[in-house]
């Protein structure tokens, strides 16, 4: 239950990420009752660092408001979105699984490392040796870039 309500929290969120302000929670006192809300706009590479760098007690500073569990939660899946937005390529999980079974899913691990580390070449190597073993190891590397 406890992972279906984080998960709601950061579809939530992930939709205000793509409209380019991230909403702080706040509480439902004094500025929540007014419809205040509080926000912190990344709208340059900086920003997103400093979003990244962010705890939810400098946040609490910030705004002046106590987090709860659930607010201080979805702040975290909020900046994990970011850093993976960020960090690896937007290929569609379906499409991974076919490049695995055809054989070619070390372009898609090359891809989201952008070419760096060993991943992808372990994985040629495993494919061109016999496609079963590069399969297995693109499934069990898949957990890497899709969790």
């Amino acid at each position: 239950m406890k992972k279906i309500a984080i998960v709601l929290l950061a579809s939530v969120l992930s939709i205000s990420l793509q409209a380019g302000i991230i909403y702080v929670p706040s509480d439902l006192t004094d500025n929540g009752k007014q419809g205040v809300v509080s926000t912190v706009e990344p709208n340059q590479k900086n920003d997103v660092q400093t979003f990244l760098s962010l705890t939810p007690s400098k946040v609490e500073q910030m705004t002046g408001k106590k987090m709860n569990f659930v607010q201080k939660m979805a702040f975290k899946a909020a900046q994990k979105s970011m850093k993976k937005k960020g960090s690896t390529a937007d290929i569609p999980q379906v499409l991974y699984i076919v490049l695995a079974i055809f054989g070619l899913a070390w372009i898609a691990m090359g891809i989201f490392d952008n070419w760096k580390g060993s991943t992808w070449i372990v994985n040629l190597i495993l494919t061109l040796l016999f496609w079963l073993p590069g399969f297995i190891h693109a499934l069990i590397v898949m957990k890497k870039y899709y969790n």
